[in-house]
């Protein structure tokens, strides 16, 4: 086969969130815009990164919840109640803020 025509392919690997969240400051940025963003299964999928990051086992220990039903709630498909997110931030080591508008 003539070089000129054959196909150039490129490799691709999954990109995962959860392996550049080294620090609090990174993990709490990262919810932030999230938040700012306004879209609940982004800020599902966030959470989920932060626990991965930090643990989910932990996350489970430490929230009384079951990791697979972490893993379930914190994915861009899940739909946490808001009891779960907020002992989920609070396993975290985050806190939500509000301010105005």
């Amino acid at each position: 086969m003539n070089a000129e025509f054959e196909p150039n392919f490129v490799k691709t690997i999954p990109w995962d969130a959860s392996e550049h969240l080294k620090s609090a400051e990174d993990m709490a940025a990262y919810l932030e815009a999230a938040l700012e963003l306004g879209d609940p299964a982004l800020v599902a999928a966030a959470l989920g990164d932060i626990a991965r990051a930090k643990g989910m086992t932990r996350i489970s220990k430490e929230t009384g919840l079951a990791r697979e039903s972490l893993y379930k709630a914190l994915s861009p498909e899940g739909n946490p109640e808001f009891a779960t997110v907020l002992k989920v931030v609070k396993a975290l080591g985050l806190k939500l803020h509000a301010g105005a508008a």
